[in-house]
């Protein structure tokens, strides 16, 4: 099983890994994007006007323009680490077992506009690019990105993928037949809206539950039932989406 989670626009800093090598990152087919993409973003660091453009980033902003420019030589620390927010609040990677971080290692993957997707125990540095940055010269990333990343998620030959990923990060590089989660809000009179401010927070609990399961995920109705166990009110809409329900 592979759980796919998006991004994050924040990122720890720091680290006490390497810098960045490009070779040694899981699925090493997407290594002449992530090069290209990299050397463009640093590159590109060297005018913060155009940075800000790109990026989509406010005058306030040079300290992420900073770590495009350091991208190679900046420390690294593993995926898991590295991003943060709503969602990996809720995973709460830190507090796992021993025996949850090795399988949340195994069975994690984060969603990247910079790197493609990476595995959780990927060693990356700080960095600010998101699916809808529009990089000087570049395609859209999605452009660059669809050719080859479903390809390199599918070589991986996992029997199920839950992808957790928002829709711009699905849309660089679609997974065939993957399960995805939508979160809904149910008011009393039983209308239903899409969950937005806290959507990640609910699929962060979501990762959680599979991660500290030892049910394994078959279909869509196991991982209804390990959700639920999880806590959330979890509803089969089709073999391929679930849909968790909040109040």
């Amino acid at each position: 099983m592979l759980i796919v989670l998006p991004p994050s626009e924040t990122k720890a800093g720091g680290g006490r890994g390497a810098p960045l090598d490009l070779d040694a990152l899981s699925l090493p087919t997407l290594t002449p994007i992530r090069r290209k993409l990299a050397e463009a973003i640093v590159s590109l660091a060297d005018d913060h006007d155009a940075s800000r453009k790109a990026l989509g980033l406010g005058a306030s902003a040079t300290p992420e323009i900073e770590r495009n420019a350091q991208l190679w030589t900046s420390p690294t620390r593993p995926a898991i680490e590295r991003y943060t927010g709503v969602l990996f609040d809720a995973l709460d990677y830190p507090s796992l077992s021993r025996a949850g971080k090795n399988k949340a290692i195994d069975r994690l993957a984060v969603g990247s506009a910079l790197f493609g997707v990476v595995r959780a125990g990927d060693l990356i540095p700080a960095y600010r690019l998101s699916a809808g940055s529009k990089i000087p010269g570049f395609r859209t990333l999605a452009a660059e990105w669809k050719p080859a990343l479903p390809e390199a998620l599918a070589a991986l030959g996992e029997d199920v993928v839950i992808d957790l990923r928002s829709g711009g990060y699905q849309q660089l590089g679609p997974v065939p037949d993957a399960i995805t989660v939508t979160v809904l809000t149910e008011g009393p009179d039983g209308t239903r809206t899409v969950v937005s401010h806290f959507n990640k927070h609910h699929k962060g609990v979501v990762a959680r539950s599979l991660i500290r399961s030892r049910k394994q995920v078959r279909d869509i109705n196991s991982l209804a039932a390990i959700v639920a166990d999880g806590g959330q009110r979890a509803e089969v809409a089709s073999e391929r989406e679930l849909i968790v329900l909040t109040d």
